[in-house]
């Protein structure tokens, strides 16, 4: 089986085993409004997927997904891309927004969902790979939550699914400043399950073995897993969205995007 939506992401499905490939190449994947909607439909796709076994989400070309497009960030720092633009307020899907639910769809699908990492993955793409059960990154993969480089904060699920993987001063030293880091690092910190210099054929190798065990079991225990985390998720969901939105076309949120477009040094005012 084949299945295309609206070619930003493709799938596969083999022997119980889906393969989702984010299909812009050409932006490193980035991720604009087609491609939100497109990952939406792919993972609501295969929550009812008969005889599915596992996931594997993978980009392809050189990258993963090198987060938000450049072109939502020249919009900002104009002031003419809103919060409202961005669809973060409604919850449009159960206790997400849209670009929420492009990264927790994949905690939806019943089934467990392998990410292969490769080359950048990056502010929302980096959150969508939070979104699976598993991440197989690349050594060498550039990784970050580089939100604060543009004024903004993560907002598609990660303090959601961060405190889960790390300790506290770890996300904190993370989402302060907006650095890169390796794939080495990432499996060092927790952030990342594992690295190979071969993700993909990792990850396959990995959705092919999850696909012969009892898949009662399987289902049963991500299920679990999930339930012991799910108390605090709606409400924390909506508080990264109401923090964002706040943050968002402010005075401060326009400098620091014309300052990275710019490639300058931000000059902020203070907080009241």
């Amino acid at each position: 089986m084949t299945r295309s939506s609206e070619e930003r992401v493709l799938l596969t499905v083999k022997d119980g085993v889906a393969e989702v490939c984010l299909n812009r190449p050409d932006k490193l994947n980035a991720l604009d409004s087609a491609m939100f909607d497109a990952l939406i439909a792919t993972g609501e796709h295969l929550r009812t997927l008969a005889g599915l076994r596992a996931v594997v989400l993978t980009g392809a070309g050189r990258s993963f997904c090198a987060g938000l497009d450049m072109e939502r960030f020249q919009a900002m720092a104009g002031g003419s891309d809103s919060a409202a633009s961005l669809r973060l307020g409604p919850r449009t899907h159960g206790d997400c927004n849209v670009p929420q639910y492009a990264a927790m769809v994949w905690r939806h699908i019943p089934v467990p969902v392998i990410a292969a990492v490769h080359g950048a993955a990056l502010g929302g793409g980096l959150q969508i790979a939070l979104g699976a059960d598993i991440r197989i990154v690349a050594p060498d993969a550039k990784l970050g939550f580089l939100e604060i480089r543009w004024g903004i904060i993560p907002d598609m699920g990660a303090f959601v699914v961060l405190p889960e993987l790390m300790p506290a001063d770890r996300i904190r030293e993370l989402t302060y400043t907006g650095r890169t880091f390796s794939g080495t690092e990432a499996v060092a910190i927790g952030l990342a399950t594992r690295a190979s210099e071969t993700p993909l054929d990792e990850a396959r190798a990995l959705a092919f073995d999850i696909a012969s065990r009892n898949p009662d079991a399987v289902r049963a225990s991500k299920s679990l897993i999930a339930s012991a985390f799910a108390n605090v998720q709606a409400a924390q969901l909506l508080r990264e969205s109401e923090a964002q939105i706040a943050v968002m076309n402010g005075a401060n949120q326009r400098e620091a995007v014309r300052a990275q477009l710019e490639k300058r040094a931000a000059t902020f005012v203070d907080p009241v």
